[in-house]
């Protein structure tokens, strides 16, 4: 039941009002006790029922709510490092991917690792995330298309979540593109789907989201609507890859399907972000796959502006996003699509949040799990505007210290 004080600027993030509303605190403290957030203000207001309470200093830093990265491909086999030559002297993503690269040769390597390769490389993966201050991970699959290896995906993201201390949100990406084998005959692979790998998925409770990237390269709107449909009559949430290369009027299918949320949406039209913004949907925006491809940036002004909320994540992947830094995604997110500190930072917190359906994590608001980050910055702008690495002293997940810098500048 300790008490932080020495707080320069808190974060509450609060689940509610607008984008750019942190309920930032100066001179803050913050009080936990079994997990949860008891109490949040400034210190000077401290109730006398925490005063003989212990203390720990914050030493005069940013403190804000744990990170969560609500969009990655966390576990695959190889990497993609000619590919990155390729684009750099022209070729499309498109291009690449007809040609038997992209997703194809990542699904080819994963299918040949094992179980354990997978997890190792996972877990390598998330502990740099923790020190990035990164507490809960959505996580999918996606790179087995075949019902033993997205299995296989889904049982290292369960391993990864019964380890901790990160939280883990798998979703199965079975419909990220249709694999090799099947090209000549895609109705073979949508009842793989709908018939064997849904039901498995749903049986063992490997996921808690269906994902379907729609795409020239990958499926139709009508293909989408039918694979999820069936996963939500077995439990799964929808999401969407929408909108990446091409308009494919993927944020107003995402509307009609209640998804949790709608990633990418760099081509989105002004119908779709009217759907989402009537639905209620979010709308999460990769701006690492968007530096990477060397693309315009999802319009995060225009989604904002019509009452979308916009969360952040890496789409960390061995293709387009070969990275894991969340901060340098909302570094990004501010340059690139205009969003201030305030709003990405949102994005990253109880916006991603809302894209996970989880309602306990994302703010500091009492009640909530006491996940939260100290970062050696006096304010969220000064974070957001001055880059560098190592800026997270300490990541705390429901009250526990999950990670903490040796030597703290």
């Amino acid at each position: 039941m300790p008490v932080l004080t020495d707080i320069a600027q808190l974060a509450v993030c609060p689940a509610e009002g607008a984008q750019g509303d942190l309920g930032l605190i100066a001179k803050a403290a913050l009080v936990w006790e079994s997990g949860a957030v008891l109490w949040v203000g400034s210190a000077a207001a401290l109730p006398a029922a925490y005063a003989e309470w212990p203390r720990e200093s914050a030493g005069g830093r940013l403190v804000m709510p744990g990170l969560i990265d609500c969009h990655t491909h966390l576990a695959f086999g190889g990497w993609r490092a000619d590919e990155f030559e390729q684009k750099l002297l022209g070729r499309s993503y498109l291009e690449i991917a007809r040609q038997g690269g992209g997703i194809a040769s990542t699904v080819k390597a994963t299918r040949a690792a094992s179980e354990d390769e997978l997890h190792s490389r996972a877990r390598s993966s998330l502990d740099a995330m923790l020190r990035l201050g990164v507490t809960t991970v959505e996580c999918k699959s996606g790179y087995g298309l075949n019902v033993e290896d997205e299995l296989k995906q889904l049982r290292v993201y369960r391993r990864l979540a019964e380890e901790g201390p990160q939280r883990i949100v798998p979703t199965c990406l079975g419909a990220h593109i249709v694999p090799p084998e099947c090209k000549e005959n895609r109705k073979s692979y949508l009842r793989l789907l709908t018939d064997e790998l849904i039901p498995q998925v749903a049986d063992e409770s490997l996921a808690r989201f269906f994902d379907v990237f729609v795409e020239d390269t990958a499926f139709s709107r009508e293909e989408a609507r039918t694979i999820l449909h069936v996963a939500a009559t077995h439990g799964l949430r929808a999401k969407l890859h929408a909108d990446q290369l091409t308009d494919t009027g993927g944020g107003v299918l995402a509307a009609e399907l209640d998804a949790a949320s709608a990633d990418h949406l760099e081509c989105i039209n002004a119908n779709s972000i009217r759907a989402m913004a009537k639905a209620g949907i979010v709308a999460v925006s990769l701006p690492l796959a968007t530096l990477y491809l060397n693309q315009e940036p999802l319009p995060a002004r225009a989604l904002i502006d019509a009452g979308v909320p916009v969360a952040v994540a890496t789409d960390f992947n061995p293709g387009s996003a070969p990275s894991y830094d969340l901060h340098l995604a909302l570094w990004l997110a501010c340059t690139r699509q205009r969003m201030t500190p305030a709003e990405a930072l949102k994005g990253a917190t109880a916006y991603a949040a809302r894209a996970l359906l989880r309602d306990d994590i994302g703010s500091l608001e009492p009640g909530n799990k006491a996940d939260f980050v100290v970062v050696d910055a006096p304010s969220v702008n000064h974070w957001l505007y001055h880059f560098h690495p190592e800026t997270v002293v300490r990541t705390v997940i429901s009250g526990e210290t999950a990670w903490k810098r040796a030597r703290i500048p």
